[in-house]
């Protein structure tokens, strides 16, 4: 560790380097750790400390050099900083040290502390330029013997680091005067590495630290830079990339890491590794061999970071269009270094973590154990590989919370079976810097992601090229015949399909087996998705008969204050509450005389479900309905209205009062104050928009401490957002849309105004809307049209500029330890993978996101959580159709599937991909299904639907091919309720919005043609259709008589279907 390499080591004069302030030790830090040491030597001092009665440390010369010897890990944990060319010696009763003067000035204020903290006097022997220290070097061995001997030793023992050669003219000589002293020596390595290996909350804090800005480079360095190089075909050699990576680290305001970059060094040269030439050790180098990102290939990526001397270390290895060996070789690995990680618990053996990670390979893949690497990383500190905590088979050591360990797990030399000399072979490598805890280990690198969606890339999926193969002619010469087309078709295209359909056969499986143990478990989901009718609270208008207004005339009147209306009944003023009228009307005949009917709220009709009060009241008479007539036609007029008026008053009030009464209490918003400048961004609209009358005003959104807060200049405009509550956060740019937006989806309901909500969408509109008021066309040469179009294309950049600046801030905010538990950032819609459909009323553009299916501009809005995602059904798929509906059925069978419909069939191939990458099981069916009936089938008999295969009645392909077999095969999986040739339920449950009629009579003609009916079943079907129909001349009276006795239960046919029967259910297939 050398003083020029360590911007955070201080240079010898007591001066920090580039500083005119003196420096000055730490004596707290000294206080506590003295006694440390000490009180480690003590209680180990047979089995670690070799029985050494002075332990006798010589730190060598300043070095250019990165190195990481113990005596420097001594000098910066007990002292602060390193002392080169220092000799310290310590007894039970005295502390050594020889040094120069400036070194001495420095170390007398730790004299005092030194004999409060462990009774030992501190000695200092200066050393004069041109001394080469022998005699004061004798002086210290004759002080160790005298005190030895006063403690009974007569042959002390001296303990040192045997492996530390000594370095320069003074350290030669005190090695050559201890081997010479007579004293017996001992090895004290041991001792130091347990000392070191337990660190105290300053030396988590400086790990975290390192561990933030190392992650932080890789994330928003390497990462980017390596996709901007492939992108663009560059060609950037490894020791480029290096050079690079070591200035980002040096530099961390280039990651907007707020450290101070006198206090960061790197811990070796970043690693740079691919072309097939690969070396998984610490000690490995970047060559200068241009990166290779051709198809199949390999990168791999290693960079540490130290923050005031203590190391960190993160490894992350690239696919580029991984094959399916090496797809498997990443997921294993990536699944063994997790088993690790985990395994890093307290009072595990420090093993458990090697053996955690061998039994996932030998039970996943154990033909690629041999090629594991023989540890799993070691301990990590003040050095970058602490002796005696290697994770490896054989360590017996116990885990101890506080200790810190680099996981590193690679597999070396795998075979990648390409016909390419640099993909031939292949390694992969994952490194991550771990704490042990008290109760869960914490992974301080993980804001960098190893998941495979984040390190795979695909960059060839539509620009494969198309390899001929050195094809021999024969004899007959047919075989030279083969073209390019019948090449791309067997080679490409079906490999492809036959790929997707084999994954999606295994999806089907894990599918049906997690579904079978959700439903074992005794649940279907996590609630509820259907609303339920809340009771309404008591009515009371007046507490008191004394309350109600005294009036001698028998009028209708109304109480604004206590929200009443005052009938004359039978002579007497009867008090009614507002909220119990259920509609009031009125009317007027030709003699001007005008009758006003008040309809009351009554239970056990329709709609007016029994609640508390009815049910408290069980014996009452309730008052249906009473009607007044009236000579004065204006005072009915502004009766009505009152009425109503006083009614949406009361009934507007008491909804937000019941939404407010389901809403999960919020922690209280933490403004930033003093802590930091809150992350602005002005001049936002919000949706949806505040209640009230007034003119919508523009407000701001804030990032303070723990939340958002939006607020405008109005008082009562204002929303806060918690973090905790935010699911899913989404920053959509303006591409093709008029707005740039970000999108919160929460997981539970907030107020805004007084709507209920849980989407909140802060946006700006980057065009002004514009009107013409010439009328005629302007020239595209116009040079007006062109300044304004500038301007347009200038104001978009700019505000897509200050949202991506602002989501950038955020993310670092999120990406801070407090935060890692909410796992949150910033999704980006890939517009690339969208489509139109119609999710609601209106089509739509959806498009997908890293974890959630999205539509953010119409509204309602649509968010749908991948993970929460059981299965989705195509329907309506077949030759001829130009769109299709998407079905998504969730994880919580109690929750309503989600329809979107008339999809084009130009997007079923991208969706389909889509959703194979994004491991979603989905199906094909040609007709649209009754799911709400179907989930109840399934939630009311579990154990049949899992006996039956489960979504396998779903696989139209399995019921083409069997049902050439057997009838019953054709309809797969069949509900208990729902028979094949029952008459249909409702369209709101099963019928598309664009499906036809025709299209349902040729899906019926095809599945009766599929069973061969003979020539006289044909016929008699023929007679029976026109006895039905009647002649021509028959009345429509006639017709529909006869249809209705056809149809045997005498009911009115579906109006919807014009053929007079009800819409046909789709058969289960």
């Amino acid at each position: 560790m050398a003083d020029n390499r360590n911007g955070n080591v201080k240079a010898p004069d007591g001066k920090t380097s580039g500083q005119s302030n003196t420096y000055t030790i730490n004596l707290e830090n000294f206080n506590k750790r003295l006694k440390s040491f000490y009180s480690h030597w003590d209680q180990h001092k047979n089995d670690l400390w070799g029985s050494s009665d002075a332990i006798a440390i010589a730190t060598p010369p300043a070095s250019e050099d990165l190195r990481y010897l113990k005596s420097s890990a001594l000098n910066i944990w007990l002292l602060g900083y390193e002392f080169p060319e220092t000799i310290m010696v310590f007894t039970n009763k005295q502390i050594h040290f020889l040094c120069s003067q400036k070194k001495a000035s420095l170390l007398e204020t730790l004299k005092k502390s030194a004999k409060e903290s462990v009774g030992a006097e501190v000695v200092i022997h200066v050393k004069a330029r041109g001394d080469d220290g022998s005699a004061l070097m004798d002086g210290i061995l004759r002080a160790v013997h005298v005190h030895s001997k006063s403690d009974g030793h007569e042959s002390p023992v001296i303990g040192y680091i045997v492996k530390e050669a000594p370095e320069g003219n003074l350290l030669e000589i005190w090695a050559e005067k201890l081997r010479n002293s007579g004293f017996q020596l001992g090895d004290v390595t041991n001792g130091f590495s347990d000392l070191f290996a337990v660190k105290d909350s300053t030396e988590l804090m400086n790990v975290k630290k390192a561990a933030f800005l190392t992650s932080s480079v890789m994330k928003h360095f390497v990462v980017p830079k390596l996709e901007k190089i492939i992108d663009e075909e560059k060609k950037v050699s490894h020791s480029s990339l290096m050079d690079d990576t070591e200035k980002a680290i040096l530099e961390p305001a280039k990651v907007k890491v707020k450290l101070k970059a006198e206090n960061v060094d790197i811990c070796y040269p970043p690693i740079f590794q691919s072309g097939g030439d690969f070396d998984l050790r610490p000690s490995a180098s970047s060559n200068d061999e241009n990166l290779y990102y051709d198809s199949t290939s390999v990168i791999i990526c290693a960079i540490g970071s130290r923050y005031n001397s203590y190391c960190s270390n993160v490894a992350r290895t690239f696919l580029i269009d991984a094959n399916a060996i090496q797809s498997k070789a990443y997921e294993v690995l990536l699944k063994a270094h997790e088993s690790a990680i985990n395994a890093l618990k307290l009072g595990n053996k420090v093993s458990a973590a090697y053996q955690a990670a061998l039994s996932i390979v030998e039970k996943d893949a154990p033909e690629l154990a041999a090629n594991l690497t023989k540890s799993a990383g070691t301990g990590i500190g003040l050095e970058f590989r602490e002796s005696g905590l290697s994770l490896n088979a054989k360590n017996d050591r116990v885990l101890k919370s506080g200790m810190v360990f680099n996981v590193s797990l690679g597999f070396q030399n795998l075979q990648a079976q390409t016909n390419k000399s640099k993909t031939e072979k292949f390694s992969l490598l994952l490194a991550d810097t771990v704490i042990v805890g008290e109760k869960l280990p914490e992974v301080v690198t993980s804001i960098s992601s190893k998941a495979v969606k984040d390190v795979a890339y695909s960059f060839n999926e539509d620009e494969e090229e198309e390899e001929q193969p050195n094809v021999k002619a024969e004899s007959n010469g047919t075989e030279a015949f083969l073209s390019k087309a019948t090449l791309r078709s067997d080679n490409h295209e079906m490999t492809k399909e036959e790929l997707r359909r084999q994954h999606q056969a295994e999806l089907a499986r894990q599918k049906n087996e997690e579904t079978a143990r959700r439903l074992a478990g005794g649940g279907s989901g996590t609630g509820d998705g259907r609303r339920t009718v809340r009771a309404s609270g008591e009515l009371i208008a007046y507490k008191n008969v004394n309350d109600i207004p005294q009036t001698r005339e028998l009028v209708i009147q109304i109480d604004q204050k206590n929200e009443a209306i005052i009938l004359p009944i039978y002579g007497s003023m009867v008090p009614f509450h507002v909220g119990n009228v259920k509609t009031v009307v009125s009317q007027q005949d030709n003699n001007r005389t005008g009758y006003i009917r008040i309809i009351f709220n009554v239970p056990g009709t329709p709609f007016n479900p029994h609640d508390s009060n009815s049910l408290k009241f069980q014996g009452s008479i309730y008052l249906k309905e009473v009607s007044f007539r009236s000579k004065d036609p204006r005072h009915i007029s502004e009766v009505v209205q009152q009425i109503k008026t006083l009614r949406r008053q009361v009934a507007s009030r008491e909804s937000e009062r019941a939404e407010r009464a389901t809403l999960v209490t919020q922690e209280k918003l933490q403004l930033a104050g003093n802590k930091f400048k809150p992350i602005r961004l002005s001049d936002l609209w919000i949706r949806p928009v505040f209640g009230g009358r007034g003119r919508k005003i523009p407000g701001t959104l804030e990032a303070h401490v723990n939340g958002f807060r939006f607020s405008t200049s109005r008082p009562d405009e204002r929303v806060d957002v918690m973090f905790g509550n935010i699911k899913h956060a989404f920053f959509q740019p303006a591409e093709k849309e008029m707005i740039t937006l970000l999108h919160f989806h929460l997981h539970n309901h907030i107020m805004v105004g007084n709507k209920k909500t849980k989407d909140v969408q802060f946006y700006v509109e980057v065009m002004d809307v514009v009107q013409t008021l010439g009328g005629g066309k302007r020239s595209a040469y116009d040079p007006d049209e062109i300044e304004e179009e500038q301007r347009e294309r200038e104001r978009k950049n700019k505000i897509n500029m200050d949202f991506q600046n602002f989501v950038n801030k955020v993310n670092d905010l999120w990406g801070q330890p407090q935060f890692r538990d909410l796992d949150l950032e910033f999704d980006q819609p890939l517009r690339e993978l969208g489509f139109h459909g119609v999710p609601h009323k209106a089509s739509a553009f959806i498009v997908p996101t890293s974890s959630c299916l999205v539509e953010l501009i119409e509204t309602p809005f649509l968010v749908v959580t991948l993970s929460e995602i059981e299965i989705v059904n195509l329907e309506r798929v077949g030759l001829g159709q130009k769109s299709f509906d998407m079905t998504i059925v969730f994880k919580d069978f109690k929750r309503d599937v989600l329809r979107i419909d008339s999809i084009p069939s130009t997007a079923l191939d991208g969706i389909k991909e889509w959703l194979d990458t994004t491991d979603l099981k989905y199906y094909e069916s040609r007709l649209n299904l009754n799911w709400r009936q179907i989930l109840k089938t399934i939630t009311d008999d579990p154990e049949k639907f899992i006996e039956d295969g489960g979504w396998e009645f779903l696989n139209m392909e399995v019921s083409d091919s069997d049902s050439e077999n057997s009838e019953e095969s054709d309809q797969g999986y069949e509900p208990s309720d729902v028979q094949s040739d029952s008459e249909s339920s409702s369209k709101d449950d099963s019928e598309s919005l664009v499906e036809s009629e025709d299209e349902e009579d040729d899906s019926e003609d095809d599945s009766e043609e599929e069973e061969g009916k003979t020539w006289e079943e044909l016929e008699r079907e023929a007679s029976n259709a026109d006895r039905e129909k009647g002649d021509e001349s028959d009345s429509e009276e006639e017709r529909k008589r006869r249809k209705m006795k056809a149809f045997g239960k005498g009911r009115v046919p579906d109006k919807r279907d014009p053929r007079g029967g009800p819409p046909k259910r789709a058969k289960l297939r």
